[in-house]
């Protein structure tokens, strides 16, 4: 079991270098764009606040917190989104609402809303009987199932890596995260970087997914 648990550990260790990799080669062979502007954001984010807040603090459990996710990651889906407006699905991330409110954005418009969002703060709610299983499953993750711990990429305080492409969790919506897991499982979404995410996903039962759901939305 020890064995087992070890080469885990190390194909994860593994797997977190190349993305770390990957993204810095990406940075180096994308043309400069001008930074992102915070404020043209704010102004531009007004179309966004149906859903997702005035500031980034959806108070609709079924749409993501953006505030305070890191401008990296923001800027990834967001082009993601939009790219899958455009090749029809076929390419990117396909999601039916996002995907046309993502269209028409411009590479500037999607480095002023990331910028925007980014510099927002999270609000946190309180969660009551936080599950044990969710924590557990966080922390250690399932070696015998072969489910890495979520702490090993996202960190033991849910902030992740932006370095890597790990978004920050911490606080989520947990509605937001069980259908995010959920579409990972059924490889619906699939824009994770080398399928990790729906590699650990369609390894997890559905009260494994809601049990993690819940505490994952409890960390602060």
């Amino acid at each position: 079991r020890k064995l087992r648990t070890k080469n885990l550990t190390k194909s994860w260790n593994a797997m977190k270098k190349l993305a770390i990799a990957l993204s810095m080669l990406a940075t180096l062979s994308t043309p400069a764009l001008a930074a992102g502007d915070a404020e043209a954001g704010k102004t531009k984010a007004i179309i966004c606040s149906a859903c997702h807040g005035v500031d980034g603090n959806s108070m609709i459990d079924m749409y993501p917190k953006l505030a305070g996710q890191q401008e990296t990651y923001l800027k990834k889906q967001l082009t993601e989104l939009r790219q899958a407006a455009h090749t029809g699905g076929k390419e990117g991330r396909n999601d039916p609402m996002m995907s046309p409110m993502a269209a028409a954005l411009s590479d500037q418009d999607i480095e002023d809303l990331a910028a925007y969002f980014a510099s927002q703060t999270q609000t946190v709610s309180e969660v009551k009987d936080v599950p044990e299983l969710g924590e557990q499953l966080y922390k250690g993750g399932d070696v015998v199932r072969g489910i890495t711990a979520c702490i090993a990429c996202h960190g033991p305080s849910g902030l992740g890596s932006e370095a890597a492409g790990f978004p920050a969790i911490a606080g989520q919506h947990a509605n937001y995260i069980k259908i995010q897991l959920n579409k990972f499982h059924d490889t619906t979404r699939n824009n994770d970087l080398n399928c990790m995410m729906q590699d650990v996903a369609k390894k997890l039962t559905s009260e494994s997914i809601e049990e993690l759901s819940k505490y994952i939305s409890s960390i602060k």
